[in-house]
């Protein structure tokens, strides 16, 4: 009996451990004043607004609602789609932080200029921040043509 409680004390132990240690090192991927607002959007690829799409490196940006608080950039990198959140990642929201597409290749901050690769969403060279912008999980049916976005 002895044995038995030790052995469910020692996991029951490491188990807190594992979560306090997790939930402690995890970092936030945005300032603490950035919206938390529901991500929900359906695009068919098969209509014409969605044309930028279907090639590799096209992107849009989406406006439809719950698509965040200020939009969606939608980019497509091969088979494969990243969707970026249009508020500025490293500030809190105002007039000057809803991020913008600059000559096909980056994401800029107007407030400061800051600049993000538009695939990747790493930051570039002498960037202020090292967060990259907010990104949301997406689901592609290439037999439909159904890009499904969500969070």
């Amino acid at each position: 009996m002895k044995k038995t409680f030790s052995i469910l004390s020692i996991l029951t132990m490491l188990i807190f451990s594992i979560l306090t240690i997790n939930s402690c090192g995890s970092r936030e991927d945005t300032v603490s004043c950035f919206p938390s607002n529901p991500i929900n959007v359906t695009l068919n690829l098969n209509l014409p607004a969605y044309y930028n799409l279907t090639y590799d490196g096209g992107w849009i940006y989406v406006n439809e609602q719950q698509s965040g608080t200020r939009g969606l950039i939608i980019v497509r990198v091969g088979e494969n789609f990243k969707v970026y959140d249009r508020n500025a990642p490293h500030l809190c929201p105002d007039s000057n932080t809803t991020l913008e597409v600059k000559d096909n290749i980056s994401i800029l901050c107007p407030k400061d200029n800051t600049k993000w690769i538009l695939r990747t969403g790493e930051p570039q060279s002498g960037s202020p921040t090292s967060l990259p912008p907010k990104t949301y999980l997406n689901n592609y049916d290439p037999a439909t043509k159904n890009l499904n976005i969500y969070y």
